[in-house]
């Protein structure tokens, strides 16, 4: 366990590093880059949550993804063209402060999870899986029609989000408003994971009825990390469209289910950092070989091949020779 948590804290020092070096060396690119995969792997931890802790396979994390996208995409446009969200007598107006916004966004991602948890925990198994990817599928087609908000073009946002005391325009600056969340995030997913909540999580992962048979009831944990994994993930999707300052459908497709999925089990399923190591590889093959290949995402098949096929710990497991994570 000591190696591991060595690993954990050189990787979360090393994402810090990078972007304070690319500041002295005016390398803004990769301080944009260290930033995705911050965001990315916010996104995962929140995955984690339900996947690593209370075993739920979801494929329709996107869905709060881009909830949290357009939470951002719209109170900021309202914002930005002095337009009420609402009009009289119920005046609501856009914002473009930005803790406001992740409110706005994590409660509405935690809304749409509590709702979409509440109708497909009521299986399991490959149902769960294909209920929670017609759910993301519904909103993705729902997302392309709304024309209100550019449809399928997407919506774009001139200028970044503020936030009280930072020039979030400062690319360095915006990075640390992200890694501070993350290491927020990474806090709140290894005190969950030991609490009384998350040892009856994982309990009820390995053997519902003995769960079962002490009075607890695995329907209510189960929608209770599945609520806050949407949330984190919700948070996740308006610090990625303020990134790009652009949301649009694609946050919502099964594909971007996929590659949250993909973070999570390259870097390790219920590892505390898997999602920050699995974002910043997905990241680099991205950067690296998508400049050689249009195709780079063979590779990234073949790694997650390998993985699957001779560690199923992930990376960390791996490394740390430990395939099964302590929960």
């Amino acid at each position: 366990m000591g190696r591991e948590r060595l690993l954990n804290a050189g990787v979360i020092l090393l994402l810090l590093m990078v972007p304070l070096w690319a500041w002295s060396a005016d390398e803004p690119f990769l301080i944009t880059l260290a930033t995705k995969v911050a965001i990315l792997a916010l996104a995962g931890v929140g995955l984690n949550i339900a996947l690593g802790i209370g075993g739920l396979v979801s494929l329709g994390h996107a869905a709060f993804f881009g909830i949290g996208g357009y939470a951002m995409g719209i109170l900021a446009a309202h914002a930005q063209n002095y337009e009420p969200l609402m009009q009289w007598p119920m005046l609501v107006e856009g914002t473009n402060q930005m803790p406001l916004i992740w409110l706005v966004a994590t409660a509405s991602s935690a809304l749409a999870a509590l709702v979409i948890g509440a109708l497909s925990l009521r299986t399991s198994g490959v149902y769960f899986i294909m209920i929670t990817l017609a759910f993301g599928q519904m909103l993705y087609y729902f997302a392309i029609s709304w024309s209100a908000y550019g449809g399928e073009d997407g919506l774009s946002i001139w200028v970044r989000n503020e936030f009280p005391g930072l020039n979030t325009l400062v690319p360095l600056q915006f990075f640390l408003i992200c890694y501070v969340i993350l290491c927020l995030a990474l806090w709140f997913s290894a005190r969950l994971a030991h609490a009384p909540f998350g040892l009856a999580l994982a309990a009820a992962r390995q053997c519902e009825a003995r769960v079962e048979t002490v009075g607890i009831t695995p329907y209510k944990l189960r929608l209770t990390a599945f609520v806050i994994s949407g949330a984190i993930t919700g948070l996740a999707g308006a610090l990625f469209a303020d990134l790009n300052r652009f949301v649009s459908p694609t946050m919502l497709s099964w594909h971007t289910s996929g590659e949250i999925m993909i973070f999570v089990i390259i870097g390790g399923v219920g590892r505390l950092f898997g999602p920050v190591i699995g974002a910043a590889l997905f990241i680099l093959l991205e950067h690296f070989l998508g400049g050689i290949s249009d195709y780079w995402q063979i590779y990234l098949g073949g790694l997650l091949l390998m993985i699957v096929l001779y560690a199923r710990g992930g990376i960390i497991g791996a490394i740390s020779g430990r395939e099964v994570a302590h929960d």
